[in-house]
């Protein structure tokens, strides 16, 4: 039952002054900040906030949340007009590209701080020149959270305390911050100019469109008609002319440059599209999943961008296409999407992520009938705390954590009911957002998608990875010829991936996990482990001969249904996580290991998902390596049993290594199987059952006697409690273990079956 609400007296939005007191703070942690880092905390009731949000003049408050900074900015200008000030942008903690980018910004009074003398050129004070800037107090702090993995700005500290008096509303919009033009305002003027209206026409059309009263828009005459003439700066004819021509030389340079255009009726470029060469190759290998971005426009030219990427094998984004588009209907996409398969040799991908533009989801109906299309859940989430948050108040985090719960569920049914009782818990029945969501569930729900094939590109934390690659493209240059170009090195740029990548740590120490960590990329036996790692908290029921029944070890019934026929190499589960992301469930890992299977099949090891080098010869190469590594370890726990033994395998080394050492080598920079020679090597495990970790740290360094027997346990402790009997293969055989291994019988470790080796 809601207790009764507190009352929040507001302020006056308009015409404050030094009186007017409204002081609000809180820190990352919790504790009270304000400008200074102090300051007090006001509990912000519920019925307080949807006040404050629905009515005409918004005010700040603690704990709102925002998509971006920019959206906290533009809502702060817009407060900040009708009070009659203007913001400026002043202290961030973080920087963007290092660590986790900007974490915290402050939007401070433009009158905020004092001035500062500076020294001229020649040593002198400069002359005092008057300044605005008295100590004014007012700010709005935002800091970045990433609840659920998606990131939200939060409103931490707000203070609207101002020691100067205010601006009128008439002439508050005319202010720096407050004179700016959207996006959405720059297209309506280039249809305006394109219609031949004169910018008076164009102003008085759009403050009737805004319904605000005559001279009241954020923008003067003058900044239309500093808008019109840098497009006219911008030379399109030319410059489409000129884009045609470096396609053409591209083309002739390269012939796998593939690209196309069309021109209308007036003898004007209406669409063009490329790809590189690279690009059809890496579609080749990572086409079956692939996100379309087709929500930047470039003004300059009035064409929609349109850039087509998806997800290779060690998780980084790739580039496939790129397009720009005069009219963004239906005619249009459906043009990108044919040039697109054409490209790609007539070879249309599985799966496509595209935003919720209903024009390109009927081209897609039309042009791709085989190809399964879905929205970015991403592009969804990032409007939820524009649509939501101040709908809902202080319940839009558990409504959110809930929408997330219903999305990843396994079962249509379970989502249907899920679904019914959140709209009715949180009563959304009359909600447009909702029901829009609900009428298009089977394009973003993952119970309606878990049968189709999306290579990691749905995953929320993916999101960041591919706009960030995107945001690379809109920063090239802005002429057309050269925008091909810088694309190109773009494309071609390979970025050295980290040393981490590059290597594998086992969690577990089981022959299915040194088996997929021998095939499949870092990035994919990362999330191959995730699974792994997870399968012992399940447990397995058999049904009958094929069937098995696999339930978390909380759970008293239900579960997902496992089909394994180790016959036929077949296997398969109900919650479909292998179709949906090409590696194994926890539930099937569970299957196997309980039914003694120490090897994943084939072919649920994806090409797609294997590394660059995982060849027949690259295999056969991998499988050795793990031979080798399961001789050392035996061959290590069985000569330290006693000295004599060890005296033999130190003799016996000694051979077989100054036999390797005659051997030639391959040269410098080269890698055999061209695979990164550090890519195949395991790292040492960490054994709870008290087996010493064997690590090589240089390998040219000879085994001496001493160097092994500093390994001789010590004198009085019982060995075999510290010995590890299991039944899995030490020699990459199965029927045996290390104690009746033919390969690693001490009577038999002779010098010819190390030399083999």
């Amino acid at each position: 039952m809601r207790s009764a609400p507190l009352r929040f007296n507001h302020p006056p939005l308009s015409g404050m002054s030094e009186g007017t007191n409204m002081v609000m703070g809180s820190s990352e942690d919790g504790t009270d900040i304000s400008q200074d880092d102090k300051g007090t905390t006001e509990e912000t009731p519920e019925d307080a906030i949807l006040l404050r949000q629905t009515s005409v003049n918004l005010v700040p408050f603690i704990g709102q949340r925002f998509a971006s900074q920019d959206a906290a900015y533009e809502f702060y200008c817009s407060f900040a007009k009708q009070c009659g000030f203007s913001i400026r942008r002043h202290r961030t903690r973080g920087k963007d590209g290092v660590g986790r980018g900007v974490t915290r910004r402050d939007f401070t009074c433009h009158r905020g701080g004092y001035p500062q003398m500076k020294l001229s050129e020649d040593g002198k004070m400069q002359r005092n020149r008057k300044s605005s800037r008295c100590g004014c107090q007012a700010y709005m702090r935002i800091v970045k959270r990433a609840d659920f993995d998606v990131p939200e700005w939060r409103v931490t500290g707000f203070s609207n305390i101002h020691n100067h008096e205010m601006f009128k509303l008439n002439e508050a919009h005319l202010l720096p911050p407050s004179c700016t033009m959207s996006p959405d305002d720059k297209s309506r003027i280039c249809i305006f100019a394109k219609a031949g209206m004169s910018v008076r026409q164009m102003l008085r059309l759009m403050e009737l469109e805004k319904g605000v009263k005559l001279g009241c828009l954020p923008f003067t005459e003058i900044d239309v008609r500093n808008l019109l003439l840098s497009f006219r700066n911008v030379n399109q004819d030319n410059d489409a002319i000129d884009l045609i021509a470096m396609c053409k030389k591209l083309k002739d340079e390269d012939h796998n440059f593939k690209y196309d255009f069309k021109i209308d009726c007036n003898n004007r470029l209406e669409h063009i599209a490329w790809s590189y060469a690279s690009s059809v190759r890496l579609y080749e290998a990572f086409g079956d999943a692939v996100v379309f971005d087709t929500t930047h426009h470039l003004d300059a030219y009035d064409m929609w961008l349109g850039i087509w990427v998806g997800v290779d094998n060690h998780g980084m984004t790739c580039f496939f296409s790129c397009v720009l588009l005069r009219e963004e209907n239906m005619e249009s996409f459906s043009w990108a999407l044919k040039a697109f398969v054409n490209f790609m040799n007539g070879k249309a991908p599985q799966t496509i992520l595209t935003d919720q533009n209903m024009w390109l989801k009927e081209a897609i109906a039309n042009e791709m009938p085989d190809t399964k299309h879905a929205f970015c859940i991403w592009h969804i989430i990032s409007k939820f705390s524009d649509w939501f948050s101040i709908l809902l108040g202080s319940c839009y985090d558990d409504w959110k954590a809930e929408f997330l719960r219903l999305y990843n569920l396994e079962s249509v049914q379970d989502f249907e009911e899920g679904w019914s009782e959140m709209v009715e818990k949180y009563e959304l029945h009359a909600n447009k957002h909702i029901t829009s969501l609900y009428a298009f569930r089977s394009f973003w729900a993952l119970s309606f998608l878990r049968n189709y094939f999306f290579g990691g590109t749905m995953d929320i934390y993916q999101s960041g990875s591919i706009t960030a690659f995107i945001q690379r493209f809109l920063s090239a240059q802005s002429r057309l010829d050269y925008f091909v170009e810088e694309l190109a090195d773009i494309v071609d740029f390979k970025p050295e991936l980290p040393q981490k990548l590059h290597k594998v740590y086992l969690k577990t120490g089981s022959p299915i996990e040194s088996h997929a960590a021998s095939v499949l990329t870092p990035y994919a036996f990362g999330k191959f482990q995730e699974e792994l790692v997870l399968a012992p908290q399940y447990a397995s029921f058999p049904v009958d001969e094929y069937c098995f029944q696999v339930r978390h070890h909380t759970q008293i019934s239900g579960g997902c249904k496992v089909i394994w026929d180790s016959c036929q190499g077949h296997i398969s589960c109900s919650c479909s996580w292998f179709e949906y992301s090409g590696i194994l469930c926890r539930h099937v890992l569970r299957v196997l290991s309980t039914n003694n299977c120490f090897q994943i099949p084939d072919n649920y090891l994806p090409i797609r998902w294997q590394c660059v080098s995982s060849s027949s010869s690259s295999r056969m190469h991998s499988e050795k390596i793990q031979l080798l590594e399961s001789m050392a370890s035996t061959l290590m726990a069985e000569s330290v049993e006693t000295e004599e033994r060890l005296d033999v395998a130190c003799e016996q080394i000694s051979i077989v290594l100054s036999h390797i050492r005659d051997l030639p080598t391959q040269t410098r920079g080269e890698s055999a199987y061209n695979c990164p020679s550090d890519s195949m090597i395991l790292p040492e495990v960490e054994d709870s059952g008290g087996i010493a970790n064997f690590t090589v740290e240089n390998p040219d360094d000879p085994i001496t006697l001493a160097k092994l027997k500093d390994r001789l346990p010590r004198v009085g402790v019982d060995i075999s409690r510290k010995r590890r009997h299991h039944s899995g293969p030490c020699c990459g055989h199965f029927g045996h273990d290390a104690s009746d291994c033919p390969m690693t019988r001490s009577d038999q470790m002779s010098g010819t079956t190390l030399g083999y080796l």
